[in-house]
């Protein structure tokens, strides 16, 4: 775990650092230098390319920390890294020929209920072809064990230059229009940037031998593009969705409440950059006692990290929305809802990472399917009925089930799970801590208010976490700074 720890408190900082700019812009300067209509536009653009991304990637990302380590002589390495940047082409280049010859259809449908997705509806093109090249890219130097530059850029660069561009709209050096070419430009240079980075550790060498286990990869391939598919369905169907039903203004509110929630998802994210292409070493070793191992405190450390930042957004969550100009206080059970299940996904660890780096992947991706269908049923029945909190109640219920699917099927397959006694000490101490402060408000401004109950929360947390040993992780970075 050294390198794991090692790494996973670099991205952590780094994560936290991207989403605290972030969450100035979505909560801040969108809400205040833009309308509510463009701001769910540029939500939307972003989330209908998220969607695109693993079709126009041909789940290559996925496929280089599968396999990587399973080839021993740079030869075959080689080989293999050369068909990988080479795949995406074989859908990239398809969808764009498509694109351009039914280019009317498809903005005609994107724009039904909001005209204003019409003129830009190619960005969610090339945006999407961005976010796949850049993944292509950082799975190769994350199988490097590099994973620190690629979580900068895929954290913190985009998110520092869309401040830039926001407050150039701001003093009138940009028009809206500017701003949201501006913003999609931002994403090709990240993508060119990591390019660079990825090269700068191993340069490819376009020389194709023969690869002993090419058909399985490719089979893996086609299929982890159902995978990353359903992946992103279940987080980005309901903003698309909401496009289609509601107006622009209700994808704002919702995208506001949504990037408060998926602040809970940090930790699990900044681990599994290297937790991911450690757990593939393990399973393609066999070594289960290191699995398990690696299973538990992945699960145990990011249920504490992840039910503390739980706890601090849903405690501050009413004056937070009182800094919050207009109606976006309207996403409020959002955030509950959306952050209940984000915690669930903390909660699996690196559940995912074995499942998609075993050869069981075939049986999950076919429940992850039935699930995304569920979940684009969910939203057809909710969001007429209770709007932006409907898609929220879709996507709970989903993610919810999923994971219970994927709990259950690693602990039949590999006889494991993640939970120890540790896991339902720190689940009750999240619900007295929850209820314990949510009712109670300190008469002051906002931001006072919010420092005060965070302080009191930081220290009757911390001190229960290392009183009662719950991470013996987390244990032996608070005695760094206990004497």
């Amino acid at each position: 775990m050294g390198i794991v720890i090692n790494q996973s408190i670099k991205n952590t900082i780094i994560t936290y650092f991207g989403f605290g700019i972030g969450a100035i812009n979505v909560i801040f300067l969108y809400t205040q230098f833009l309308t509510e209509e463009y701001f769910g536009l540029i939500t939307f653009i972003l989330s209908t390319a998220s969607i695109l991304m693993p079709f126009m990637a041909f789940g290559v990302h996925n496929t280089i920390v599968k396999f990587y380590s399973s080839f021993k002589s740079r030869q075959s390495q080689n080989s293999f890294l050369s068909i990988m940047l080479l795949l995406p082409l074989l859908l990239i280049i398809p969808l764009g020929v498509i694109t351009h010859l039914a280019y009317d259809s498809i903005a005609n449908w994107l724009s039904k209920e909001n005209a204003i997705i019409k003129d830009y509806t190619w960005l969610i093109y090339v945006s999407a072809g961005a976010f796949a090249y850049f993944e292509v890219f950082y799975a190769w130097s994350k199988v490097q064990l590099q994973s620190v530059f690629g979580n900068f850029m895929s954290e913190v660069f985009h998110r520092v230059a869309t401040t830039i561009l926001l407050i150039c709209l701001y003093f009138g050096y940009l028009t809206v229009d500017q701003l949201i070419y501006g913003i999609v430009i931002v994403y090709v240079i990240r993508a060119f940037i990591m390019t660079l980075y990825a090269f700068s550790l191993r340069l490819p060498s376009f020389r194709f031998t023969k690869i002993p286990n090419l058909s399985s990869i490719l089979k893996y391939s086609a299929l982890i593009i159902i995978a990353g598919s359903v992946a992103n369905i279940i987080l980005e169907i309901d903003k698309f969705m909401l496009g289609q039903f509601e107006a622009l203004n209700n994808v704002a509110y919702y995208g506001v409440a949504i990037y408060i929630a998926t602040v809970i998802g940090v930790p699990a994210r900044a681990m599994h950059q290297i937790a991911n292409p450690l757990t593939a070493k393990f399973l393609n070793e066999g070594n289960t006692v290191e699995l398990k191992t690696l299973y538990q405190k992945s699960s145990i450390n990011l249920f504490i990290i992840s039910g503390f930042i739980f706890l601090c957004i849903i405690i501050n969550i009413s004056k937070l929305y009182l800094l919050i100009p207009g109606n976006y206080s309207e996403g409020f059970i959002v955030v509950l809802v959306i952050g209940l299940a984000k915690l669930s996904d903390n909660l699996i660890g690196n559940n995912n990472a074995i499942l998609f780096n075993s050869d069981y992947y075939r049986v999950v991706l076919m429940f992850g399917v039935l699930l995304a269908i569920l979940t684009v049923v969910l939203n057809l029945i909710f969001i007429p009925v209770y709007g932006i909190n409907g898609a929220a109640y879709a996507s709970c219920i989903t993610i919810f089930t999923y994971n219970i699917i994927k709990l259950t099927f690693v602990y039949k397959k590999f006889k494991m799970h993640p939970f120890t006694i540790s896991t339902f000490k720190t689940l009750v101490l999240i619900g007295v801590c929850g209820l314990g402060l949510f009712f109670w408000e300190f008469p002051f401004h906002p931001i006072v208010d919010i420092a005060l109950k965070t302080l009191l929360l930081s220290i009757v947390y911390g001190l229960s976490v290392y009183k009662f040993n719950l991470s013996e992780d987390i244990s032996k970075l608070l005695n760094r700074f206990i004497p």
